[in-house]
């Protein structure tokens, strides 16, 4: 048992210099941004986005880069989606509506979407953007510098989250909490390993001729979590990519109460973990289970030092996420809760084979 505490502790300690880290210089996009070099393709998939296809192309429409087009792939939307974005385009020349066809056998609707509005862009740089996300300033611009000057394929965010309801409270901060305690977001950058790898599909800025070349949505047609696995095949293959935290210009409310979150988090949460539902396991009942055996194995100085850096850990990475950090220590308990339900309903969903989104299957 005394082993087992040493051990926590220790781990505990990584994570807090972990979140540390991902303070520093290194995890948003540099401030400075080119005005205009390249055409980018901004490539939304859309699929019953009535509530959000609006603010995006606006956002767009508003961004200090202007030599960008816009691409709507209307997946089967059941919805005013497509009659929304057909107004917009209307009224500017760079908006452009693709309409499904249906899905074929072997691909999963948002890999399928992706890969045909690759197909139609025309930019030296694809954006791809879910609907719901929101960008402000120069975001644009400031993806195009940084790609240049870094020699990237791959930049990838995870856009600041909007939380609303105490559902989202308890929930949505916990995927920063995975990624900002295992993974000094740098060394995506820096590091060869395939294993510091990290993507968000709902902003993957890619190098044309690199992704043309590759194909990335053809090859993951069938996989769930293919931002991550894209990115770790871009990584294998010698290409440099990037991975970052949004800021004041990009956020997004990804999920509307407390059943969303679960159905969408437990569709990947598990990919944090390589796709290893024990290693998710283990970490689960570590972050929440751990100070028993530091409490009863080790010295009271030692369990303060523990509970004083699961702590710092939760304070530094609400602030690396732009989160409230006061309501993420307050809901520690039911975050940890939420976080063994997105586990647990994801093991019964591999099990069952009965994971939808969307009301599609995606399995």
């Amino acid at each position: 048992m005394i082993i087992a505490a040493y051990i926590i502790l220790g781990f505990t300690l990584i994570q807090l210099a972990v979140a540390l880290f991902n303070l520093l210089p290194g995890t948003y996009l540099p401030e400075k941004g080119v005005t205009c070099e390249g055409l980018v393709s901004v490539l939304i998939p859309a699929r019953n986005e009535e509530k959000n296809i609006k603010n995006i192309l606006q956002d767009l429409r508003e961004q200090d880069y202007s030599d960008i087009e816009i691409i709507v792939f209307d997946d089967q939307s059941e919805d005013d989606t497509r009659n929304i974005v057909a107004k917009s385009a209307e009224t500017d020349s760079r908006i452009k509506l693709i309409c499904s066809e249906g899905l074929p056998d072997g691909w999963l609707g948002k890999n399928h979407a992706c890969h045909k509005l690759a197909e139609h862009a025309k930019g030296d740089y694809l954006l791809f953007l879910d609907a719901d996300v929101r960008i402000g300033g120069n975001t644009i611009g400031k993806a195009v510098s940084f790609m240049k000057k870094q020699g990237l394929a791959l930049i990838s965010i995870f856009p600041r989250q909007i939380i609303v309801t105490t559902g989202e409270k308890v929930t949505v901060p916990v995927m920063n909490y995975i990624l900002l305690s295992l993974l000094p977001i740098v060394f995506v950058r820096k590091s060869k390993f395939t294993s510091l790898s990290a993507a968000n599909g709902q902003f993957m800025f890619f190098n044309a001729g690199i992704y043309h070349s590759l194909e990335p949505h053809s090859l993951m047609r069938s996989n769930k979590v293919e931002d991550i696995s894209i990115s770790r095949y871009l990584k294998s293959r010698e290409h440099r990519i990037a991975c970052l935290v949004g800021d004041k210009d990009i956020s997004c409310r990804m999920y509307n109460g407390f059943s969303d979150a679960v159905n969408g988090f437990s569709k990947n949460v598990v990919a944090f973990f390589g796709n290893s539902f024990l290693l998710a396991a283990l970490f689960w009942l570590v972050t929440s289970f751990g100070f028993i055996a530091v409490w009863h194995s080790l010295s009271p100085a030692w369990f303060i030092v523990y509970l004083v850096s699961y702590i710092l850990t939760r304070i530094f990475i609400s602030a690396a996420s732009h989160q409230n950090i006061i309501s993420n220590l307050v809901f520690i308990i039911p975050l940890q809760v939420s976080m063994g339900i997105f586990i647990s309903f994801a093991s019964i969903n591999k099990f069952f084979r009965k994971h939808t989104w969307k009301g599609r299957s995606i399995n």
